[in-house]
């Protein structure tokens, strides 16, 4: 069984190895490129917006389509998408052409791309592995998730000064195509192979249902993946913020290693750590110390003080949203795990809209350093609501699921 399980686990995570270096650094570089041009923190802001709305309209599809087919080519596909998209970039800006244009393009895709893979993968975490094995591998699949954050970061502090798009397309279609093959070899054990019988419209309208069922046990997980837009927010506010007060690129590589550090931190301790308590009060431990770094954030006028409070946000945003997903994987029946990460998806995707509205705002005005307070107050609601939920008998009986 140990065997068997490093035959599956090996290929699997050096697939997730290579896509999350991959996206990470070129996501990293594209924005940064594009803020390389002055006057450019509206139209990054604006970039963002256009990704998520289009996340937001396809998501419904991409996660019917999850629990249709084979989450394996799904995997597959993402990966070649992003390798030709890459490709692209890099035949066109060799020929001479070049543009923030062509940039928002490159990044709409993979953003889009990489939502899809990211929901996929929980899934097919769900499905080829067994419920005694879901607290090792979320720990390794964090270890190397945040690793290769570290390793963008690293690479980042180095090559967002040296680089132009043209190293950065180049080293993306490598990357991605390194990830599609590894997810070729990967074994996997497909349980779902009805579904195709059931008319995809018909098993999209189903996506309703599976909320109003459990209207207490979504929201409560719907207000923990407010954690995610509250990242993606930061990851857009913090690079605006430094290139208008004059912070060299070097520090947006800093605070995604710090990211990456608390976040490493909880993959190496995730088996422990869930074993403390049950998940309801996981995530809300985890959501209420999250909340309290962005307030440090907010004060933290030294970018220093900020890439320390990055620690402590890293940490505590994986760990809840590693209890979220562990708890998923017992709860949610297989054959539902695609719409009910699409759901959560929708909602994360509806805030990460209004938040980028708020970065274009807060940019245009000139008052981008009070977005780490408005975060800071948006989290602390969504505790206070979740301490409500959580004393619903409801949302209790789903931990015995």
């Amino acid at each position: 069984m140990v065997q068997n399980l490093r035959n599956k686990t090996l290929p699997y995570l050096s697939g997730r190895f290579f896509d999350g270096i991959s996206s990470g650094l070129f996501m990293m570089a594209l924005p940064w490129l594009m803020l390389s041009t002055p006057e450019m923190g509206t139209f990054v802001a604006l970039i963002a917006l256009a990704c998520t709305g289009l996340s937001f309209v396809l998501t419904p599809f991409f996660s019917t389509l999850i629990d249709r087919h084979s989450r394996k080519i799904i995997l597959i596909g993402v990966q070649v998408v992003q390798a030709a998209t890459a490709g692209i970039i890099f035949v066109a800006v060799w020929f001479g052409y070049s543009s923030n244009w062509l940039l928002a393009f490159a990044q709409l895709v993979f953003w889009v791309s990489s939502n899809l893979g990211w929901a996929t993968n929980n899934a097919f975490t769900q499905e080829n592995y067994q419920p005694e094995e879901y607290a090792s591998i979320s720990g390794k699949q964090e270890i190397i998730m945040q690793g290769t954050t570290l390793g963008a970061g690293a690479l980042g502090v180095v090559l967002l000064e040296k680089w132009g798009i043209v190293d950065f397309a180049l080293f993306a279609t490598l990357a991605s195509s390194l990830a599609a093959i590894s997810y070729i070899v990967t074994p996997y054990q497909r349980q779902l192979r009805s579904n195709i019988a059931v008319d995809f419209l018909a098993q999209l309208k189903e996506s309703k249902h599976i909320f109003v069922a459990q209207p207490h046990f979504y929201a409560f997980l719907m207000l923990s993946s407010l954690s995610y837009p509250v990242l993606t927010y930061l990851g857009k506010l913090i690079p605006i913020w430094f290139a208008e007060v004059g912070i060299s690129g070097d520090w947006v590589a800093a605070y995604n290693i710090a990211f990456g550090l608390g976040s490493l931190l909880t993959g190496l301790l995730v088996s422990r750590l869930l074993k403390l308590s049950n998940p309801i009060n996981l995530i809300l431990c985890s959501m209420s110390l999250t909340a309290l770094a962005l307030i440090a954030m907010s004060l933290s006028f030294n970018p220093i003080y900020l890439i320390l409070s990055t620690l402590v946000f890293g940490f505590f945003n994986a760990l809840n949203r590693i209890a979220r997903t562990n708890w998923m994987h017992h709860s949610v029946p297989t054959e539902q795990r695609g719409r009910a990460d699409g759901g959560l998806a929708m909602f994360s995707t509806s805030v990460q809209s209004v938040s980028y509205v708020t970065i274009a705002l807060l940019s245009q005005y000139g008052y981008t350093r009070y977005g780490f307070t408005l975060a800071a107050i948006v989290l602390i609601s969504a505790v206070a609501v979740m301490y409500t939920l959580a004393k619903q008998k409801t949302l209790s009986e789903a931990l015995a699921v």
